[in-house]
């Protein structure tokens, strides 16, 4: 059937239809429509889970850790000082590797208090050992919804997941969604199986100590699951593809980098206006292209390389920033250019900080100081040394 909703009713259908045991909820916005959708949804009946209304952020991550500990499906979600109040309790999920997910609405981090839509709060925790994708769009946030659980509870990456939405610009519009059917869904996701969990009929040792001789050997497990998650998003996107008729290309989505002379890249949403500015510079005779990355880890250096051997100059624009250097997406993307051999100049264009607007002359004004040679970090509406 076709919906109309917002990229937070839309991930909850997707969580409904993934059909989790335990949803452990705390509410802050701008997610709160999540939690409160799946929790009319097993008022309802419509869903068959335990709700659980819990005290804090980091009590929804503890319980959905413990639920995960139990051998059951969870799923949780959060924003912004949310998501850093769980920070402790995201390495305990990637390190016992238990396959949570979890849905963050990207929101601007304090101080000064701001509700509105950035990336920092997951870019900040991006090396906390989670699976991290962006979607673009309602319907992308649907599909991720369901992948995303195919994906963690794969026996060959059993890794939490983190999907994310842009505040508001996703998790507040309305868009047309088609939703799967009950069974279609059954079809693409199998029944939770796992070999990590509590069994008194084969008891084991979990959430241990390990010192210096074994702790890097569990470290070492926990990056090779990230190796083995390229295949297995392959593989889960084509299976989606088979059954409900709609493909995603990987860790990457490519809009006309084949021949482009200059790309921007970027996450989320963004993209869209992205892409209508470079159609329209297409029609001027200017070579301009898109990556969109879909997938901040694993990270996608082998598909940069790829979309990006024949650019003449590349931007990241981003709404991040790591205070003293750069922002975090331009960093892993000039890391992956010098191992990939890329030549193209590379530069930084940050904004969007506190939700403000990125609008399509701000997006113009980056390719042409592409095609100028422009170099180095640079905060959109902010000139000079200000």
């Amino acid at each position: 059937m076709n919906k109309y909703l917002s990229g937070d009713e839309a991930f909850a259908e997707g969580v409904r239809l993934a059909c989790p045991d335990v949803i452990s909820a705390y509410p802050i916005t701008p997610q709160t429509v999540v939690v409160e959708k799946l929790s009319e949804m097993v008022e309802n009946g419509s869903l068959d889970a335990e709700f659980i209304h819990v005290e804090s952020e980091h009590s929804a991550l503890s319980c959905a850790i413990g639920a995960s500990a139990a051998g059951v499906r969870t799923f949780t979600a959060t924003s912004s000082q949310g998501l850093l109040y769980m920070a402790e309790g995201l390495v305990y999920a990637s390190g016992g590797r238990f396959p949570v997910v979890m849905m963050n609405a990207n929101r601007a981090t304090a101080l000064p208090w701001n509700i509105y839509g950035d990336q920092r709060d997951s870019l900040a925790l991006l090396d906390t050992g989670w699976i991290q994708a962006y979607a673009e769009n309602a319907q992308e946030a649907l599909d991720l919804a369901l992948m995303s659980f195919y994906i963690a509870e794969h026996k060959d990456v059993s890794t939490p997941f983190m999907a994310n939405l842009d505040g508001f610009v996703l998790t507040h519009t309305y868009e047309n969604v088609e939703i799967p059917s009950q069974e279609q869904a059954k079809e693409f996701l199998p029944p939770y199986e796992t070999e990590n969990r509590f069994d008194f009929e084969h008891p084991k040792n979990m959430a241990f100590s390990a010192g210096p001789e074994t702790n890097y050997i569990f470290k070492y497990k926990e990056h090779k699951a990230f190796d083995r998650a390229v295949n297995v998003i392959e593989q889960a996107e084509k299976r989606f593809a088979e059954i409900f008729g709609r493909k995603y290309s990987g860790l990457v989505d490519a809009y006309l980098t084949d021949d482009a002379d200059f790309v921007i890249i970027t996450l989320g949403t963004a993209a869209g206006l992205c892409r209508t500015v470079a159609d329209e510079l297409r029609s001027d005779g200017i070579k301009a292209g898109v990556l969109r990355i879909r997938y901040m880890r694993p990270f996608p250096v082998k598909e940069i390389a790829e979309h990006l051997k024949n650019a003449k100059a590349a931007a990241v624009l981003e709404k991040d920033i790591s205070f003293g250097y750069a922002g975090t997406v331009y960093i892993n993307t000039a890391a992956a250019f010098q191992s990939g051999g890329i030549t193209a100049k590379l530069s930084n264009f940050i904004g969007g900080l506190g939700g403000r607007d990125i609008s399509a002359d701000d997006i113009r004004d980056i390719y042409k100081k592409l095609q100028n040679g422009t170099e180095g970090v640079e905060f959109i509406g902010i000139g000079g040394d200000n």
